[in-house]
Protein backbone atom coordinates (compact mmCIF):
# COMPACT_ATOMS: atom_id res chain seq x y z
CA UNK A 1 0.00 0.00 0.00
CA UNK A 2 0.84 3.27 -1.08
CA UNK A 3 1.88 6.27 2.26
CA UNK A 4 -1.29 7.83 0.75
CA UNK A 5 -3.52 4.70 0.96
CA UNK A 6 -2.59 4.00 4.49
CA UNK A 7 -3.13 7.41 5.18
CA UNK A 8 -6.71 7.19 4.04
CA UNK A 9 -7.13 4.14 6.11
CA UNK A 10 -6.28 5.38 8.93
CA UNK A 11 -8.49 8.42 8.86
CA UNK A 12 -11.15 6.02 7.29
CA UNK A 13 -10.84 3.96 10.89
CA UNK A 14 -11.10 7.11 12.85
CA UNK A 15 -14.20 8.13 11.45
CA UNK A 16 -15.71 4.77 11.62
CA UNK A 17 -15.32 4.48 15.02
CA UNK A 18 -17.00 8.39 15.30
CA UNK A 19 -19.76 7.62 13.14
CA UNK A 20 -20.35 4.62 15.25
CA UNK A 21 -20.35 6.68 18.55
CA UNK A 22 -22.62 9.09 16.61
CA UNK A 23 -24.89 6.28 15.74
CA UNK A 24 -25.05 5.04 19.13
CA UNK A 25 -25.60 8.28 20.86
CA UNK A 26 -27.97 9.10 18.20
CA UNK A 27 -30.43 6.10 18.56
CA UNK A 28 -30.17 6.45 22.67
CA UNK A 29 -31.39 9.92 22.92
CA UNK A 30 -34.44 8.59 20.14
CA UNK A 31 -35.04 5.42 22.39
CA UNK A 32 -35.12 7.71 25.56
CA UNK A 33 -37.81 10.08 23.73
CA UNK A 34 -39.77 7.67 22.64
CA UNK A 35 -40.04 5.18 25.53
CA UNK A 36 -38.92 7.69 28.99
CA UNK A 37 -40.84 10.39 28.87
CA UNK A 38 -43.86 10.37 30.71
CA UNK A 39 -47.48 12.81 29.21
CA UNK A 40 -45.81 16.29 30.45
CA UNK A 41 -42.48 15.61 28.30
CA UNK A 42 -40.21 14.66 31.17
CA UNK A 43 -37.57 12.34 31.40
CA UNK A 44 -38.69 10.49 35.12
CA UNK A 45 -36.91 8.36 37.51
CA UNK A 46 -39.14 5.18 39.04
CA UNK A 47 -40.43 6.73 42.79
CA UNK A 48 -37.26 6.64 45.01
CA UNK A 49 -37.86 5.79 48.58
CA UNK A 50 -36.51 8.36 51.26
CA UNK A 51 -36.34 7.43 55.03
CA UNK A 52 -34.53 8.92 57.58
CA UNK A 53 -34.76 9.71 61.21
CA UNK A 54 -33.16 13.00 61.10
CA UNK A 55 -35.42 16.77 59.85
CA UNK A 56 -34.01 16.91 56.92
CA UNK A 57 -32.91 15.53 53.79
CA UNK A 58 -30.91 17.05 51.30
CA UNK A 59 -29.08 16.31 47.84
CA UNK A 60 -25.08 17.33 47.49
CA UNK A 61 -24.49 21.04 46.07
CA UNK A 62 -25.01 21.07 42.47
CA UNK A 63 -22.56 23.52 41.26
CA UNK A 64 -24.32 24.79 37.91
CA UNK A 65 -22.24 27.26 35.42
CA UNK A 66 -24.23 28.47 32.66
CA UNK A 67 -22.09 31.23 31.60
CA UNK A 68 -20.15 29.08 28.51
CA UNK A 69 -23.50 28.70 27.45
CA UNK A 70 -23.53 31.42 24.89
CA UNK A 71 -25.10 29.67 21.98
CA UNK A 72 -28.29 28.22 23.57
CA UNK A 73 -30.71 29.88 26.57
CA UNK A 74 -30.14 26.54 28.28
CA UNK A 75 -32.49 27.57 31.76
CA UNK A 76 -35.25 27.53 29.24
CA UNK A 77 -34.35 24.30 27.48
CA UNK A 78 -33.97 22.22 30.39
CA UNK A 79 -35.95 21.65 33.15
CA UNK A 80 -35.70 20.06 36.36
CA UNK A 81 -39.02 18.42 37.93
CA UNK A 82 -39.09 16.59 41.46
CA UNK A 83 -42.23 14.82 42.64
CA UNK A 84 -42.73 13.63 46.20
CA UNK A 85 -45.30 12.69 48.43
CA UNK A 86 -45.17 12.32 52.11
CA UNK A 87 -45.99 8.29 53.66
CA UNK A 88 -47.13 9.52 56.73
CA UNK A 89 -50.62 10.50 55.84
CA UNK A 90 -51.41 12.83 58.84
CA UNK A 91 -48.28 14.83 57.50
CA UNK A 92 -47.74 17.00 54.48
CA UNK A 93 -44.47 16.99 52.28
CA UNK A 94 -42.10 20.12 51.94
CA UNK A 95 -40.18 19.98 48.72
CA UNK A 96 -37.83 23.28 47.72
CA UNK A 97 -34.47 24.31 46.08
CA UNK A 98 -32.25 27.46 47.36
CA UNK A 99 -28.98 28.31 47.48
CA UNK A 100 -25.96 26.28 48.88
CA UNK A 101 -25.32 28.75 51.74
CA UNK A 102 -29.28 29.35 52.55
CA UNK A 103 -29.76 25.86 53.12
CA UNK A 104 -26.95 25.45 55.26
CA UNK A 105 -27.64 28.56 57.66
CA UNK A 106 -31.15 27.37 57.82
CA UNK A 107 -29.82 23.60 59.17
CA UNK A 108 -26.93 25.21 60.96
CA UNK A 109 -27.07 22.93 64.51
CA UNK A 110 -29.79 21.09 62.67
CA UNK A 111 -29.33 16.75 62.21
CA UNK A 112 -30.35 16.40 58.34
CA UNK A 113 -28.95 13.68 56.05
CA UNK A 114 -26.87 14.63 52.95
CA UNK A 115 -27.58 12.34 49.57
CA UNK A 116 -23.54 11.83 48.58
CA UNK A 117 -23.77 9.64 46.08
CA UNK A 118 -27.14 8.65 44.14
CA UNK A 119 -26.39 5.93 41.48
CA UNK A 120 -28.63 4.68 38.52
CA UNK A 121 -27.69 1.43 36.96
CA UNK A 122 -29.43 0.74 33.53
CA UNK A 123 -32.33 -0.58 34.75
CA UNK A 124 -32.62 1.52 37.33
CA UNK A 125 -34.25 4.57 35.97
CA UNK A 126 -37.28 2.34 36.18
CA UNK A 127 -36.37 -0.11 38.85
CA UNK A 128 -34.68 1.72 41.66
CA UNK A 129 -31.74 3.61 43.50
CA UNK A 130 -29.12 3.22 45.41
CA UNK A 131 -28.65 6.26 47.57
CA UNK A 132 -25.24 6.88 50.02
CA UNK A 133 -25.79 9.61 53.53
CA UNK A 134 -23.84 11.81 54.62
CA UNK A 135 -25.41 12.80 58.42
CA UNK A 136 -24.66 15.88 59.94
CA UNK A 137 -25.95 15.89 63.19
CA UNK A 138 -27.23 18.49 65.41
CA UNK A 139 -29.26 19.34 68.53
CA UNK A 140 -31.51 22.16 66.83
CA UNK A 141 -34.92 22.15 65.82
CA UNK A 142 -35.58 23.84 62.67
CA UNK A 143 -38.59 26.40 62.26
CA UNK A 144 -41.37 25.25 59.85
CA UNK A 145 -39.40 25.45 55.99
CA UNK A 146 -42.70 27.00 54.64
CA UNK A 147 -41.85 30.41 56.93
CA UNK A 148 -38.53 31.09 55.07
CA UNK A 149 -38.29 32.75 52.06
CA UNK A 150 -35.00 32.02 50.66
CA UNK A 151 -36.60 28.97 48.20
CA UNK A 152 -36.44 29.28 44.71
CA UNK A 153 -39.08 26.90 44.08
CA UNK A 154 -40.63 25.16 46.45
CA UNK A 155 -44.19 23.55 47.18
CA UNK A 156 -45.77 22.17 49.95
CA UNK A 157 -49.07 20.20 51.73
CA UNK A 158 -50.68 16.88 51.73
CA UNK A 159 -50.97 14.29 48.90
CA UNK A 160 -48.37 14.62 45.86
CA UNK A 161 -46.55 18.37 45.07
CA UNK A 162 -44.19 19.14 42.60
CA UNK A 163 -41.94 21.22 41.41
CA UNK A 164 -40.84 22.78 38.42
CA UNK A 165 -37.90 25.14 37.96
CA UNK A 166 -35.66 26.07 34.59
CA UNK A 167 -31.87 25.83 35.36
CA UNK A 168 -29.74 29.07 36.79
CA UNK A 169 -26.04 29.05 37.40
CA UNK A 170 -25.42 29.09 41.20
CA UNK A 171 -24.70 26.11 44.02
CA UNK A 172 -28.67 24.55 44.35
CA UNK A 173 -29.50 22.14 46.65
CA UNK A 174 -32.70 20.04 46.98
CA UNK A 175 -34.41 20.00 50.07
CA UNK A 176 -36.81 17.06 51.43
CA UNK A 177 -38.93 17.79 54.95
CA UNK A 178 -41.99 17.46 56.68
CA UNK A 179 -43.99 20.39 55.89
CA UNK A 180 -43.97 21.16 59.70
CA UNK A 181 -40.32 20.70 59.82
CA UNK A 182 -40.66 17.84 62.16
CA UNK A 183 -38.53 15.06 62.98
CA UNK A 184 -38.64 12.10 60.62
CA UNK A 185 -38.92 12.34 56.69
CA UNK A 186 -40.59 9.29 55.05
CA UNK A 187 -41.23 10.06 51.53
CA UNK A 188 -41.26 9.03 48.06
CA UNK A 189 -40.01 10.99 45.53
CA UNK A 190 -39.62 10.69 41.51
CA UNK A 191 -37.14 13.24 39.22
CA UNK A 192 -37.65 14.22 35.95
CA UNK A 193 -35.74 16.56 33.47
CA UNK A 194 -37.25 17.95 30.50
CA UNK A 195 -34.97 18.42 27.23
CA UNK A 196 -36.95 19.28 24.34
CA UNK A 197 -34.33 19.33 21.81
CA UNK A 198 -33.56 15.70 22.89
CA UNK A 199 -35.31 14.45 19.45
CA UNK A 200 -33.42 16.93 17.35
CA UNK A 201 -30.28 16.33 18.71
CA UNK A 202 -30.58 12.54 18.97
CA UNK A 203 -31.68 12.49 14.71
CA UNK A 204 -28.69 14.79 14.38
CA UNK A 205 -26.55 12.57 15.83
CA UNK A 206 -27.98 9.84 13.85
CA UNK A 207 -28.00 11.19 10.48
CA UNK A 208 -24.42 12.69 11.07
CA UNK A 209 -23.38 9.47 11.48
CA UNK A 210 -24.91 7.70 8.88
CA UNK A 211 -23.44 10.15 6.69
CA UNK A 212 -19.57 9.54 8.65
CA UNK A 213 -19.89 6.07 8.29
CA UNK A 214 -20.88 6.16 4.23
CA UNK A 215 -17.65 8.07 4.37
CA UNK A 216 -15.88 5.96 6.86
CA UNK A 217 -16.24 2.64 4.40
CA UNK A 218 -15.57 4.64 1.38
CA UNK A 219 -12.74 6.07 2.31
CA UNK A 220 -11.21 2.15 3.82
CA UNK A 221 -12.96 0.63 0.74
CA UNK A 222 -10.87 2.90 -1.72
CA UNK A 223 -7.83 2.79 0.32
CA UNK A 224 -7.48 -1.39 0.42
CA UNK A 225 -9.14 -2.47 -3.30
CA UNK A 226 -6.31 -1.56 -5.07
CA UNK A 227 -3.84 -3.91 -2.96
CA UNK A 228 -1.59 -6.13 -4.77
CA UNK A 229 -1.53 -9.59 -4.61
CA UNK A 230 0.51 -12.45 -5.36
CA UNK A 231 -0.37 -13.29 -9.69
CA UNK A 232 -1.45 -16.39 -10.84
CA UNK A 233 0.62 -17.97 -13.42
CA UNK A 234 -0.60 -20.85 -15.17
CA UNK A 235 -3.06 -21.21 -12.83
CA UNK A 236 -0.61 -21.45 -9.63
CA UNK A 237 -0.50 -18.83 -6.80
CA UNK A 238 3.14 -18.01 -5.43
CA UNK A 239 3.45 -18.25 -2.01
CA UNK A 240 6.58 -16.08 -1.68
CA UNK A 241 9.53 -16.27 0.30
CA UNK A 242 10.12 -20.21 0.88
CA UNK A 243 9.85 -21.00 -2.68
CA UNK A 244 6.42 -23.50 -2.18
CA UNK A 245 2.98 -22.95 -4.46
CA UNK A 246 -0.27 -23.34 -3.94
CA UNK A 247 -1.93 -24.38 -6.86
CA UNK A 248 -5.59 -22.11 -7.05
CA UNK A 249 -7.27 -25.30 -7.86
CA UNK A 250 -11.35 -25.52 -8.16
CA UNK A 251 -13.11 -25.26 -4.51
CA UNK A 252 -13.14 -28.82 -3.18
CA UNK A 253 -10.16 -30.57 -5.26
CA UNK A 254 -6.58 -30.87 -3.67
CA UNK A 255 -5.19 -29.12 -0.77
CA UNK A 256 -6.96 -26.68 1.32
CA UNK A 257 -6.39 -23.05 -0.21
CA UNK A 258 -4.85 -21.58 2.92
CA UNK A 259 -0.82 -22.06 3.29
CA UNK A 260 0.28 -21.32 6.70
CA UNK A 261 4.78 -20.91 6.69
CA UNK A 262 6.60 -20.54 10.27
CA UNK A 263 10.20 -21.78 10.06
CA UNK A 264 11.64 -22.07 13.49
CA UNK A 265 15.12 -19.43 13.37
CA UNK A 266 17.66 -20.65 16.19
CA UNK A 267 19.18 -20.23 17.69
CA UNK A 268 16.25 -17.94 19.79
CA UNK A 269 17.25 -15.41 22.90
CA UNK A 270 16.26 -17.39 26.39
CA UNK A 271 15.23 -14.31 27.57
CA UNK A 272 13.29 -12.08 24.65
CA UNK A 273 10.36 -13.43 24.82
CA UNK A 274 9.81 -11.77 28.27
CA UNK A 275 9.85 -8.40 26.39
CA UNK A 276 8.40 -8.96 23.33
CA UNK A 277 4.96 -8.02 24.14
CA UNK A 278 6.67 -4.44 24.70
CA UNK A 279 8.46 -4.59 21.80
CA UNK A 280 5.12 -4.98 20.02
CA UNK A 281 3.27 -2.42 21.13
CA UNK A 282 3.54 -0.38 17.73
CA UNK A 283 2.30 -3.70 15.49
CA UNK A 284 -0.70 -3.65 17.91
CA UNK A 285 -1.40 0.35 17.04
CA UNK A 286 -1.26 -0.61 13.40
CA UNK A 287 -3.35 -4.08 13.70
CA UNK A 288 -5.91 -2.47 15.85
CA UNK A 289 -6.73 -0.13 12.39
CA UNK A 290 -6.12 -3.30 10.12
CA UNK A 291 -8.95 -5.13 11.74
CA UNK A 292 -11.55 -2.40 11.88
CA UNK A 293 -10.50 -1.92 8.51
CA UNK A 294 -10.86 -6.42 7.93
CA UNK A 295 -14.27 -5.70 9.53
CA UNK A 296 -15.68 -3.43 6.96
CA UNK A 297 -13.76 -5.00 4.65
CA UNK A 298 -16.03 -8.25 5.60
CA UNK A 299 -19.09 -6.98 5.29
CA UNK A 300 -18.60 -5.17 2.00
CA UNK A 301 -17.63 -8.48 0.57
CA UNK A 302 -20.24 -10.16 2.30
CA UNK A 303 -22.87 -8.47 0.04
CA UNK A 304 -20.49 -8.46 -2.75
CA UNK A 305 -20.21 -12.11 -2.56
CA UNK A 306 -24.33 -12.30 -2.03
CA UNK A 307 -24.92 -10.89 -5.35
CA UNK A 308 -22.46 -11.71 -7.75
CA UNK A 309 -20.80 -14.65 -6.39
CA UNK A 310 -17.39 -13.36 -6.34
CA UNK A 311 -14.85 -11.99 -3.65
CA UNK A 312 -13.76 -8.54 -5.26
CA UNK A 313 -9.71 -8.92 -6.12
CA UNK A 314 -8.07 -5.75 -4.37
CA UNK A 315 -10.45 -6.26 -0.99
CA UNK A 316 -9.18 -10.46 -1.04
CA UNK A 317 -6.08 -9.46 -0.95
CA UNK A 318 -5.96 -6.82 1.86
CA UNK A 319 -7.64 -9.25 3.68
CA UNK A 320 -4.68 -11.80 3.20
CA UNK A 321 -2.87 -9.42 3.93
CA UNK A 322 -4.22 -8.61 7.71
CA UNK A 323 -4.28 -12.22 8.42
CA UNK A 324 -0.61 -12.54 7.11
CA UNK A 325 0.58 -9.75 9.33
CA UNK A 326 -1.14 -10.78 12.55
CA UNK A 327 0.41 -14.10 11.66
CA UNK A 328 4.03 -13.02 11.27
CA UNK A 329 3.02 -10.81 14.84
CA UNK A 330 1.75 -13.95 16.59
CA UNK A 331 4.64 -15.88 15.37
CA UNK A 332 7.09 -13.39 16.58
CA UNK A 333 5.37 -13.31 20.30
CA UNK A 334 2.92 -15.33 22.00
CA UNK A 335 1.26 -17.48 19.14
CA UNK A 336 4.76 -19.36 18.62
CA UNK A 337 7.66 -17.88 20.08
CA UNK A 338 9.13 -19.16 16.97
CA UNK A 339 11.60 -16.63 15.76
CA UNK A 340 13.29 -13.76 16.98
CA UNK A 341 13.34 -11.63 13.65
CA UNK A 342 10.98 -8.34 13.63
CA UNK A 343 8.06 -8.72 12.09
CA UNK A 344 8.21 -6.28 9.04
CA UNK A 345 5.56 -3.75 8.43
CA UNK A 346 3.62 -4.93 5.30
CA UNK A 347 0.68 -6.67 4.26
CA UNK A 348 2.84 -8.00 1.20
CA UNK A 349 3.92 -11.71 1.22
CA UNK A 350 7.57 -13.00 1.11
CA UNK A 351 10.99 -12.19 2.98
CA UNK A 352 9.67 -13.33 6.53
CA UNK A 353 10.29 -16.79 8.27
CA UNK A 354 6.68 -16.90 8.71
CA UNK A 355 4.04 -16.17 5.83
CA UNK A 356 0.36 -16.63 5.41
CA UNK A 357 -1.03 -17.10 1.64
CA UNK A 358 -4.79 -17.94 0.43
CA UNK A 359 -5.62 -19.02 -3.15
CA UNK A 360 -8.33 -16.68 -4.59
CA UNK A 361 -11.39 -18.64 -4.95
CA UNK A 362 -12.86 -17.84 -8.88
CA UNK A 363 -16.37 -18.44 -8.00
CA UNK A 364 -18.15 -18.61 -4.22
CA UNK A 365 -21.70 -20.04 -3.02
CA UNK A 366 -24.25 -17.10 -2.54
CA UNK A 367 -26.20 -18.84 -0.41
CA UNK A 368 -23.70 -20.36 1.90
CA UNK A 369 -21.87 -17.09 3.10
CA UNK A 370 -24.61 -16.02 4.60
CA UNK A 371 -24.34 -19.45 6.88
CA UNK A 372 -20.76 -20.45 6.92
CA UNK A 373 -19.33 -17.77 8.96
CA UNK A 374 -21.34 -18.57 12.29
CA UNK A 375 -23.61 -21.88 12.09
CA UNK A 376 -21.56 -24.47 9.87
CA UNK A 377 -18.54 -23.24 11.55
CA UNK A 378 -19.86 -23.42 15.34
CA UNK A 379 -17.98 -26.45 15.89
CA UNK A 380 -14.54 -25.06 15.13
CA UNK A 381 -15.03 -22.33 17.45
CA UNK A 382 -15.54 -24.70 19.99
CA UNK A 383 -12.13 -26.40 19.07
CA UNK A 384 -10.97 -22.92 19.13
CA UNK A 385 -12.42 -21.84 22.14
CA UNK A 386 -9.88 -24.99 23.46
CA UNK A 387 -7.23 -23.58 21.82
CA UNK A 388 -7.32 -20.03 22.77
CA UNK A 389 -9.12 -19.99 26.05
CA UNK A 390 -12.36 -18.08 26.49
CA UNK A 391 -14.71 -16.28 29.39
CA UNK A 392 -13.83 -13.60 31.33
CA UNK A 393 -13.00 -12.61 35.21
CA UNK A 394 -12.55 -15.68 37.63
CA UNK A 395 -14.20 -17.80 35.03
CA UNK A 396 -12.02 -17.67 32.04
CA UNK A 397 -9.95 -20.25 31.30
CA UNK A 398 -6.59 -20.20 29.33
CA UNK A 399 -6.11 -22.12 25.81
CA UNK A 400 -3.98 -25.18 25.34
CA UNK A 401 -1.77 -23.08 22.61
CA UNK A 402 -0.89 -20.41 25.28
CA UNK A 403 -0.24 -22.77 27.86
CA UNK A 404 2.39 -24.76 25.87
CA UNK A 405 3.97 -21.79 24.23
CA UNK A 406 4.66 -21.00 28.15
CA UNK A 407 5.99 -24.40 28.94
CA UNK A 408 8.28 -24.21 25.52
CA UNK A 409 9.13 -20.04 26.65
CA UNK A 410 9.77 -21.72 30.18
CA UNK A 411 12.04 -24.70 28.37
CA UNK A 412 13.65 -22.41 26.02
CA UNK A 413 14.74 -19.65 28.99
CA UNK A 414 16.51 -22.67 30.87
CA UNK A 415 17.73 -24.64 27.84
CA UNK A 416 17.92 -22.35 25.26
CA UNK A 417 16.51 -24.73 23.10
CA UNK A 418 13.06 -24.87 21.73
CA UNK A 419 11.47 -27.98 21.99
CA UNK A 420 10.75 -29.60 18.51
CA UNK A 421 7.51 -31.94 19.42
CA UNK A 422 5.81 -29.10 21.14
CA UNK A 423 7.06 -26.43 18.27
CA UNK A 424 5.19 -28.73 15.81
CA UNK A 425 2.02 -28.94 17.92
CA UNK A 426 1.48 -25.39 18.18
CA UNK A 427 2.08 -24.60 14.42
CA UNK A 428 -1.01 -27.24 14.16
CA UNK A 429 -2.59 -25.04 16.43
CA UNK A 430 -2.12 -22.33 14.76
CA UNK A 431 -2.87 -23.82 11.53
CA UNK A 432 -5.95 -25.19 12.39
CA UNK A 433 -7.25 -21.73 13.85
CA UNK A 434 -6.33 -19.44 10.32
CA UNK A 435 -7.92 -22.73 8.33
CA UNK A 436 -10.94 -21.74 10.36
CA UNK A 437 -10.44 -17.77 10.39
CA UNK A 438 -10.11 -18.42 5.74
CA UNK A 439 -13.52 -19.86 6.50
CA UNK A 440 -15.18 -17.28 8.26
CA UNK A 441 -13.68 -14.55 6.73
CA UNK A 442 -15.52 -15.53 3.60
CA UNK A 443 -12.49 -16.56 1.49
CA UNK A 444 -13.42 -20.39 0.60
CA UNK A 445 -16.09 -22.64 0.91
CA UNK A 446 -13.81 -25.28 2.07
CA UNK A 447 -15.05 -26.48 4.88
CA UNK A 448 -11.63 -26.73 7.31
CA UNK A 449 -10.40 -30.05 8.23
CA UNK A 450 -10.18 -31.64 11.87
CA UNK A 451 -6.45 -32.15 11.81
CA UNK A 452 -3.44 -30.33 12.97
CA UNK A 453 -0.93 -31.07 9.88
CA UNK A 454 -1.28 -29.63 6.40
Amino acid sequence: MTAGRIVALVFGVIILLISLGLLFGGGVLLWVDSSLKDDDGYITTRTVHLDKSSYAITTYPADIDLSMAWLLDVNELITIKVEGSNNNSAKGIFIGIADEDAVKGYLEDVEYDEVVHFRLHATDWYYGSDLDYRNHLGDAVPAAPTSETFWQESAHGKGTKTIKWDLETGNWVLVVMNEDGSLGVDVDVALGVKVPLIFGMGLGLLIGGIVALIIAVLMIYFSVRGTQGPQITGGVTGVGGGGTELAAKPEGEGKYPLSLKGELTEPLSPPLWLIKWFLLIPHYFVLFFLWVAFIVVWFISLFAILFTGKYPRGLFNFNVGVLRWTWRVGFYSYQALGTDKYPPFTLKEGGYPADLEVAYPEKLSRGLVLVKWWLLAIPHYIVMAFFWGCGEGWGRWIGLTLVLVIFAAVILLFTGKYHKDLYNIIMGMNRWSYRVAVYAALMTDRYPPFRLND
